[in-house]
């Protein structure tokens, strides 16, 4: 039998996703446990549900005795969304960064040049999206809290060594390396419904460094060895190449709405820092995220967008479009 698992239910699934201390996750398990239909097909998941809830409480009883807190280390999202870039040793990952966003992470031509994660932001048209650098993943490497900003991110890049003959290798060793916990790289995002605890994030393959000579023939034995059936984009981090459908596909990822809000009393809206909201969303997350007086006391919202005449007087379940502007009334 389907699970027909609710928009409330996926919402919650989403906010468990990217929690980053575990009185978050408690929270998000036990909506996710209220949210969910109650019938014979989630009796699997509601019980994977109750096991993750009592293992999160033992959890912070325990951290609470011994005094600990937190997950390690947290980097606090920013903008439309975050991709959280991968790859083994010298594989380009910092020089992406500083090309893609205004970041200045230390570069330099020897492995594991970057021991913390270090984010920047990445300008695409009027929003931002949030780019996470990270220590190298190899066989033998993996920083434990990697779990976790692999897990909350909504996309990640696998970036490729093409200027090394042991890139190949390096790159393979990463995907088994994650394979062999319950924080995987996907075609797609989701959480399996046989163990809520495994947990896939969508990933583009990102062969770097295509400039450099030998690089065309890596790619091609890259697709022979690997066989990855990631979505690929080929780049140089160095020169540049292949940079922008790289930046425009990472955007798109972030799978979001900009909406821009306008005073009644205003004659144009504030086009300089848009809100971004999940594709589906309705006025009520807007408002939400506003502020959260806007989504208890609103009344009616006036918009001007592609999907209706402009200044249409909507309620609270209409569905939001790219680029609208929305005047919210309380």
């Amino acid at each position: 039998m389907p699970a027909n698992l609710t928009q409330q239910y996926l919402k919650a699934e989403q906010e468990y996703r990217q929690a980053s201390t575990p009185e978050e996750e408690l929270a998000c398990l036990q909506a996710m446990l209220r949210e969910i239909p109650k019938h014979k097909g989630t009796d699997h998941l509601q019980a994977q549900l109750k096991s993750k809830i009592a293992k999160a409480r033992k959890e912070m009883q325990a951290e609470t005795k011994a005094g600990k807190k937190g997950h390690g280390v947290r980097i606090p999202r920013q903008g439309a969304g975050t991709g959280v870039m991968l790859g083994g040793p010298n594989a380009g990952k910092s020089q992406l960064l500083a090309t893609l966003t205004r970041a200045a992470p230390e570069i330099a031509p020897y492995p594991f040049t970057t021991h913390q994660p270090a984010p920047g932001m990445m300008p695409w048209q009027d929003v931002m999206v949030q780019l996470i650098d990270t220590p190298p993943i190899t066989a033998d490497y993996l920083e434990s809290y990697m779990h976790g900003l692999v897990r909350s991110a909504e996309l990640v890049l696998l970036i490729v060594d093409l200027g090394a003959d042991s890139g190949i290798e390096q790159c393979q060793d990463v995907v088994d390396r994650l394979a062999q916990t319950k924080t995987r790289l996907g075609t797609t995002t989701y959480l399996s419904e046989d163990d809520v605890g495994l947990s896939y994030t969508r990933t583009f393959l990102v062969p770097n460094k295509i400039d450099l000579p030998g690089a065309h023939e890596r790619l091609d034995l890259l697709h022979e060895l690997c066989r990855l059936e990631f979505e690929e984009y080929v780049i140089s981090a160095q020169t540049g190449a292949g940079l922008e459908p790289l930046r425009d596909a990472i955007y798109a990822a972030m799978d979001v709405l900009r909406v821009y809000t306008k005073l009644p009393s205003a004659k144009e809206p504030d086009r300089d820092r848009p809100f971004t909201v999940r594709r589906g969303s309705c006025l009520l997350d807007l408002a939400e995220q506003v502020h959260k007086d806007y989504q208890e006391g609103l009344k009616f919202a006036r918009v001007w967008g592609s999907a209706v005449h402009d200044a249409t007087v909507v309620k609270g379940d209409y569905i939001l479009h790219d680029q609208d502007v929305v005047e919210l009334h309380m």
